[in-house]
């Protein structure tokens, strides 16, 4: 049996997504890339977010609720640390994971001069609307 999320969700959901992150983070831009929902794996998506960095850029702590998150740095170089965790400079090519629930407490540009990305993929339920939560100032 097939599946099939509404276009219009997951749509909907991104889109709920990159605001949230925009609005929370004026040092860095986020940009959908992909969302489907997953055929062989009923109630779940995975969504994609291009994440860039301008030089010094960083983000607030925060959390990605239920979902686990795959990074994987395209440019540059970010810094990035999960609680109960060192931080840790991963650059163009290589990649980490958050378990669902994880504490981000860093995810920044490790450079004051070139601006860096990173594809954020995240593995969700299908309603799951929030991926991003900020920690309160």
């Amino acid at each position: 049996m097939r599946t099939r999320f509404p276009l219009r969700l997951i749509s909907v959901a991104v889109l709920a997504t990159v605001s949230v992150l925009q609005a929370a983070a004026a040092h860095e831009t986020v940009k959908p890339a992909f969302a489907y929902a997953i055929p062989n794996v009923p109630g779940k998506t995975v969504t994609a977010l291009v994440v860039t960095y301008k030089p010094g850029g960083t983000s607030q702590p925060h959390r990605h609720g239920g979902a686990f998150v795959i990074a994987y740095v395209l440019t540059g170089a970010i810094r990035s640390q999960l609680e109960g965790g060192e931080a840790k400079v991963y650059r163009a090519g290589e990649s980490w994971t958050e378990a669902p629930g994880a504490h981000h407490l860093v995810s920044d540009n490790a450079s004051k001069t070139e601006s860096a990305s990173l594809l954020a993929i995240f593995v969700a339920d299908g309603n799951d609307k929030k991926l991003v939560t900020y920690d309160k100032p």
